[in-house]
C-alpha cells in the first residue's frame, strides 16, 4: 500500500519512458494504472499493465520490447471477441475486480466470469514452468513425451480424444479444490479402445519353446478367433 517514487512523474515523463520501453532502452521500468494504493482490493493498487521483455516473441521475433500484462489484455480481447462467459479458475479470483475495472473504464461490454476449480492430478507436476525445466535440459522428447501430463504427452501414450473429452466433462463446474488419480482418466479410455483395439497374442524368440501336441486329428485346421 506504499506509493512509488514515480508515481508523481508528468505525463510527459511517463510518455518518454513508455516510448523507451517499446524501443528495449528502459528494461527498468513498467507502466501501471495509477488507481488507488490504499484499495482495500490488492489488484486495485496500481496494477501493471505493460513490462518489458527482451526475450525474442515465438511468432514476432525481436519486434516488440514491451508487452501488455494479462490484467489488461484478458479483459479487452475478451470483451472484443464476443466472449459471453470467462471460465477462469479459482486462483484468478482474487483478479475479478480488476477484470471488470478494465472494461468499464474502456467502456466495453461486460463479460461474465465464472470460476471453477483448479484440476490437480495426484504424484503429478502440472506447473508449465517446472515442466519447461525438464524440456530446456533435454531430460525428455520435448512437451509430448509420453512421460509427460500435458494433452500431447498422454496422446502419444495411447489416450483417445473422446476419453479425455468425457473425463473433463466429469469434473463439472465445482468450484471445491479436486485431487484426481490417473486412474480415473485411463479407466475412461479402456472404455473407449476395448471395443475396438485388437488383440493379438505373441511369444518372444528368446524365451520360446518347442511344444508337441500328440492325438491331434489326422487333417490339421485353422480356426480365427476374435481379436477381443
Amino acid at each position: 500500500m506504499e506509493e512509488s517514487k514515480c508515481r508523481a512523474n508528468t505525463v510527459e515523463q511517463n510518455l518518454k519512458h513508455f516510448d523507451e520501453m517499446c524501443a528495449g532502452k528502459a528494461q527498468n521500468f513498467c507502466v501501471r494504472a495509477k488507481m488507488n494504493m490504499k484499495d482495500k482490493v490488492g489488484c486495485l493498487r496500481d496494477p501493471v499493465f505493460y513490462r518489458c521483455k527482451d526475450v525474442p516473441h515465438h511468432r514476432t521475433g525481436a519486434k516488440f520490447k514491451a508487452y501488455p500484462t494479462y490484467d489488461l489484455t484478458c479483459p479487452i480481447v475478451d470483451s472484443v471477441e464476443g466472449v459471453t462467459h470467462a471460465l477462469r479458475t479459482i486462483e484468478y479470483r482474487d483478479r475479478n475486480p480488476l477484470y471488470a475495472w478494465v472494461q468499464k473504464k474502456l467502456d466495453l461490454r461486460p463479460v461474465k466470469i465464472y470460476d471453477f476449480s483448479k484440476l490437480c492430478m495426484a504424484s503429478t507436476v502440472l506447473s508449465k514452468r517446472k515442466l519447461k525445466w525438464f524440456v530446456e535440459e533435454k531430460l525428455v522428447e520435448g512437451w509430448d513425451d509420453p512421460r509427460f501430463p500435458t494433452v500431447q504427452g498422454i496422446m502419444r501414450k495411447g489416450m483417445t480424444v473422446d476419453a479425455l473429452k468425457e473425463f473433463m466433462l466429469e469434473q463439472g463446474p465445482s468450484q471445491n479444490n479436486n485431487l484426481m488419480e490417473w486412474d480415473k482418466i485411463w479407466a475412461n479410455n479402456k472404455k473407449v479402445i476395448d471395443p475396438i483395439a485388437p488383440r493379438y497374442t505373441c511369444i518372444g524368440k528368446d524365451s520360446a519353446c518347442k511344444l508337441v501336441i500328440e492325438n491331434v486329428p489326422e487333417q490339421p485346421f485353422i480356426r480365427s478367433q476374435p481379436l477381443h
